[in-house]
């Protein structure tokens, strides 16, 4: 297969713009294919497709062509299970770009990210990513491309990752792409001027910017980086915004426009210029022909100084700037929380009766679960705002990670405290297929250690994109930890990660014996962090069978199970209530509270229990 007449890195010696390809996500969208379906997988699924869309864009002018390969490594393709054809489909990409460009356009191979957050955000490690990487470049270098395109990368950190992972792999050229949004920043926050320079000490031949903006917009933010830049630039923008027309997605930059911009950005000093979303070979034979044989414009190199200045209003609706009640009587006295059931429907009226009772007990905070076992309940978030208005009490809001991605998290959370919630049990979440709609999807963007985190920087001002949210909430972020996990070793670590992450407070499983707090605190006395210990009592033998065989991460010793069932029918409830009390009177003394778990909302058995502290 025909190569073009000089290596890329020579061609990178002259001064002489070049023009890129442009999309081929959105193009394949356009021509009628889902972004349900993996578009890698198309490259030997339906080759032809895909070779006559680089021949387009070849035929259209441009000089470099991305393989079809965004998306194909292993953590992508694992959602199409087709984590099996890693080498088969990049090996099949370059093969089919290579053939189409017949020897007038160089051949990059496309990397993209991941496709999940990495730690700490996620348990996926820099060395797996790396590794995921190497998987991926190993079979493109291998397929013969000239040069490598990390592309889209919102993550400095994941890029330097991917980076790395090229440079262990091959010495080929690469171009080392950030996106940018609307602001000027990277989704991390970084300013432009900023990503350059850390981009430029991982030793890349070019620089630039691609996606998430329009012609217009990553003009001014490549005027940023082109005084801060030693190597040559790149810009691939998108063709505008899109719309959904009809249930399509449709993008109106037309490619006129598309080219007037691009002749500005090679007058800015750009080197190489092609297109991202909604991008087609029209947009590049119009870049082609307005810039191709240019010479590029060189400029000095100069300090850029980014101010910054931001305007914060003042909220319409002032919050409480103070960290909640339950959280300053952490370690002054003896703090007892306990869980209300949730209704399935919209009858709220038991939940606040129980709420009521619970206050009258001198219960301090009330926990309120989030779908636990991926069961259909009224959002905890509405629930506990009624019971703070409707009973002066203050909730603990258990909120997981399966329903919402890290939009909808940090979306809530804004919400949720701006309605005055704020004690958060961050919990992962039982996967959906366990529960009422098995075919629910599972979002999972981060687990709970990731959900600490984006609470953390929340209460620094800031969300997980290091973009201000105006002023810094107040979170007491509380976690859970089992004392009787099978695997004690990860659960520590999770914890150690969550701790390090933010955590305040550590709420537990439920514990029928001394003994496994007491282990526990053993294990995590390092931490020094105050703890709550889960209390659950028990109703009667056939409860406690239930829980101790059928309940993931619940363990009721022999001799408690025993005791219950020795006892008659018509008296096990109490004798659960005794064998709760007795152990709340045991662990007074070394946790910060008691977390009490009413079953089948008995609440009055709360006012039992806690009598022995009177």
């Amino acid at each position: 297969m025909k190569k073009p007449e000089i290596s890329f890195k020579d061609r990178l010696l002259r001064d002489e713009v070049m023009v890129g390809d442009g999309a081929f996500g959105t193009y394949l969208y356009s021509k009628g294919h889902s972004f349900d379906e993996s578009f890698d997988e198309l490259n030997i699924k339906n080759p032809d497709l895909i070779k006559k869309i680089h021949q387009e864009y070849v035929s259209a002018g441009a000089e470099i062509i991305e393989t079809n390969t965004f998306t194909a490594n292993w953590y992508r393709l694992e959602n199409f299970n087709l984590q099996d054809k890693v080498k088969e489909i990049n090996l099949a990409a370059v093969k089919l770009a290579r053939e189409a460009s017949e020897g007038k356009a160089y051949v990059a191979g496309s990397v993209g990210l991941i496709g999940k957050p990495l730690e700490p955000i996620s348990p996926i490690s820099y060395e797996e990513a790396k590794d995921v990487f190497k998987e991926q470049i190993g079979y493109l270098v291998e397929g013969g491309v000239d040069l490598l395109i990390f592309e889209t990368f919102s993550d400095l950190k994941e890029l330097e990752v991917a980076i790395t992972a090229a440079k262990e792999m091959c010495d080929l050229p690469i171009i080392a792409q950030k996106t940018f949004i609307e602001d000027g920043r990277t989704l991390g926050g970084e300013l432009p001027a900023n990503v350059v320079e850390f981009i430029q000490n991982l030793n890349v031949e070019v620089i630039g910017t691609n996606c998430t903006v329009g012609p217009q917009r990553m003009l001014q933010i490549l005027k940023k980086m082109v005084p801060k830049s030693t190597a040559k630039l790149s810009a691939y923008p998108t063709a505008g915004l899109p719309q959904l027309i009809e249930r399509r997605l449709v993008y109106n930059t037309t490619p006129k426009y598309f080219a007037e911009y691009a002749l500005r950005l090679v007058e800015e000093g750009i080197f190489l210029i092609g297109g991202c979303c909604g991008t087609t070979p029209e947009h590049i034979n119009e870049v082609a022909k307005e810039i191709k044989g240019k010479k590029t414009v060189k400029r000095e190199v100069a300090a850029i100084i980014e101010k910054v200045s931001e305007e914060i209003c003042e909220p319409e609706i002032a919050v409480d700037k103070d960290f909640s009640n339950f959280s300053k009587n952490i370690g002054k006295k003896f703090l007892i929380t306990a869980e209300l059931d949730l209704p399935r429907g919209l009858d709220i009226s038991a939940v606040i009766n129980g709420a009521r009772s619970l206050k009258s007990y001198g219960v301090d905070a009330v926990n309120i679960s989030d779908g636990a076992r991926a069961r259909l309940r009224m959002s905890p978030i509405t629930v506990a705002h009624l019971i703070k208005e409707n009973v002066n009490m203050e909730p603990i809001l258990h909120f997981t990670c399966r329903d919402r991605n890290i939009i909808g998290l940090q979306s809530e959370l804004l919400g949720a405290y701006a309605l005055g919630l704020k004690n958060v049990l961050a919990i992962t979440g039982d996967p959906a297929n366990i529960g009422d709609y098995p075919a629910a999807t599972s979002v999972f963007d981060v687990d709970s250690i990731g959900l600490v985190k984006i609470l953390k920087k929340l209460n620094t001002g800031i969300d997980l994109a290091n973009n201000t949210i105006g002023e810094s909430t107040m979170f007491t972020i509380c976690v859970a930890g089992n004392p009787l996990a099978q695997d004690m070793k990860t659960e520590i670590e999770r914890l150690k990660r969550k701790i390090e992450e933010g955590a305040d407070v550590i709420f537990t499983q439920p514990i029928f014996y001394y003994r496994a707090i007491e282990n526990f605190l053993e294990k995590i006395e390092n931490f020094r962090i105050p703890v709550l210990a889960g209390i659950l009592p028990l109703r009667g033998s056939r409860h406690a069978e239930f829980l101790h065989n059928e309940v993931p991460g619940i363990v009721i010793p022999d001799e408690i199970r025993k005791r219950i069932r020795s006892i008659p029918k018509e008296d096990s409830a109490k004798e659960g209530v005794l064998i709760a009390q007795e152990l709340l009177q045991e662990i007074k003394g070394i946790v910060e509270g008691a977390y009490l778990m009413p079953p089948f909302a008995k609440y009055n058995v709360v006012a039992d229990i806690i009598s022995v502290l009177s």
